[in-house]
């Protein structure tokens, strides 16, 4: 139906292992589907759910990809490039954190880093519309997250800088996306220069409004910086194209606050919780999507610091189904409407 939401869908990301059913596609599709999953978004840094550049290059392979997860019952939601988009814009500052996202080839090499990373996403256009998606997930990657609490103060014009050139290396991976007819999704999340609203907002600026530049919309990442995140569905709905959900709880202390303390994320005020069992109002997060008529896909990312991952996902689906709105075909009152009639209405209004 238009303007439905699409769901449950199930980001795989997190449950991929060495033992199955999470290590091979075929397993954890069929434990996707037991669960009463109906989508899945695919992480495209592991090859045993898919091999990016072939799926890039040959339409007969994205058939094969689609018809078996179709033989579970499962559509493909998006493909996803976090760790692939992290690595098109790198600080050195975290070159040895980062090397690790990226093959073994181009480690200890930036500049061969970046172009790999930029390819990735680039295949990953080119995947999707084979595919017949209309979105994808991915990380803008940061050059100025050092510099996001203004001590010491940022010299003038740092902060436009790095938007620049953040566009300048994302433009032409965006246009990519435009022959593609895909909307690149960009996930608002602290690490990242796009974080939030208003950093959206210079990326979006910079890049000259490019139509693909758009939002994977997780209010997760907005409970835990404090943000409006109902509201910011009325701010940039036209923009929100693809969503994570995913639960999140901010309790702070005498201790400790929205930085965290560098304390691990069970001691966080901030954490990530299992669907219901954190506070983000997701009546009324489906409420607003759905007035503002989006009609994509709700995926369960799962990344709870205390319920064990086949709970949270056990528990997932039917949690989305049940938040999953179905449109009203007519007005509560219309029983009552007396029909168009131009003299009537003149005679009401005194005309």
């Amino acid at each position: 139906m238009a303007n439905q939401i699409k769901g449950p869908a199930i980001f795989l990301a997190q449950f991929l292992g060495d033992q199955a059913p999470f290590n091979s596609l075929d397993s954890i599709l069929a434990w996707a589907a037991s669960l009463g999953y109906e989508g899945v978004q695919l992480p495209t840094w592991d090859t045993r759910v898919i091999d990016l550049k072939t799926a890039a290059e040959s339409q007969t392979y994205c058939d094969e990809l689609k018809g078996k997860c179709a033989e579970h019952g499962l559509a493909i939601t998006e493909l996803s490039t976090h760790l692939q988009g992290q690595l098109v814009a790198v600080n050195p500052a975290y070159d040895l954190m980062f090397d690790g996202f990226a093959p073994e080839q181009v480690r200890n090499n930036p500049t061969a880093r970046t172009q790999w990373a930029v390819d990735q996403v680039k295949y990953a256009a080119k995947a999707s519309q084979r595919l017949g998606l209309t979105a994808h997930a991915t990380f803008s990657g940061a050059l100025l997250w050092h510099t996001f609490y203004p001590w010491p103060q940022r010299p003038a014009g740092l902060v436009e800088q790095g938007f620049t050139e953040l566009a300048k290396r994302w433009v032409p991976i965006l246009d990519v996306f435009e022959e593609c007819g895909v909307n690149a999704c960009y996930e608002l999340h602290p690490g990242e220069d796009l974080h939030d609203g208003i950093t959206f907002e210079r990326f979006l600026e910079a890049t000259g409004n490019h139509a693909r530049a758009n939002i994977l919309y997780d209010p997760s990442h907005m409970v835990l910086q404090q943000m409006d995140y109902l509201g910011f569905i009325d701010v940039y709905h036209e923009r929100i194209k693809a969503f994570h959900v995913k639960d999140a709880e901010f309790t702070p202390s005498a201790k400790s606050g929205v930085y965290g303390g560098y304390q691990s994320w069970i001691d966080r005020p901030g954490r990530f919780r299992s669907l219901g069992d954190g506070q983000t109002d997701f009546v009324s997060i489906f409420s607003k999507l759905t007035q503002h008529g989006y009609d994509g896909w709700a995926v369960l990312e799962w990344e709870c610091c205390l319920k064990h991952p086949e709970d949270g996902a056990a528990e997932g689906a039917p949690f989305i189904r049940d938040h999953i709105i179905r449109r009203a075909e007519k007005a509560f009152d219309d029983f009552a409407a007396t029909g168009a009639d131009e003299a009537l209405n003149n005679k009401i209004l005194g005309l």
